[in-house]
């Protein structure tokens, strides 16, 4: 049975932000200034409870910006010091899901791009803009 969430970390962890990160919102104002539109925080397709933090649906991409802590990222991702095993079962099944969602989108033939949160906006907007480019040009 799962360990009961003390009520300060639960409303603590209710109030971090889904969506609208600054890591987001710069790569989403890098790719507006250069003229692309896309859909913001869009349902996946055939996955409920399951969203892109950018998709371009005419060339079916979707692009998840992870965060370091969430996502278990190797370089910067931390361990909390209390809960030890609930917090790396958490992050096992965050890590997981990812994989899941990445296999489920290619057997539906989208592409997906995931970025860690560290990455400099304009990069990621530049390999976006690349992938986004080979989709459409494909023959």
């Amino acid at each position: 049975m799962a360990e009961a969430v003390p009520s300060a970390v639960s409303s603590r962890m209710s109030r971090q932000r889904r969506r609208d990160t600054r890591p987001e919102v710069l790569v989403r104002q890098e790719l507006h200034r250069r003229g692309f539109r896309f859909r913001v925080d869009h349902p996946l397709p055939g996955m409920p409870r399951r969203r892109g933090d950018i998709v371009f649906t005419r060339v079916r991409l979707a692009v998840m910006i992870d965060g370091c802590f969430w996502h278990a990222c190797p370089i910067h991702g931390t361990q909390p010091a209390t809960r030890k095993e609930w917090w790396r079962s958490k992050l096992l099944r965050n890590v997981e899901r990812d994989r899941d969602t990445d296999k489920r989108l290619a057997e539906a033939g989208w592409a997906v791009l995931r970025f860690w949160e560290h990455v400099a906006a304009d990069e990621v907007a530049d390999a976006i803009a690349g992938e986004y480019r080979s989709i459409r040009d494909a023959p």
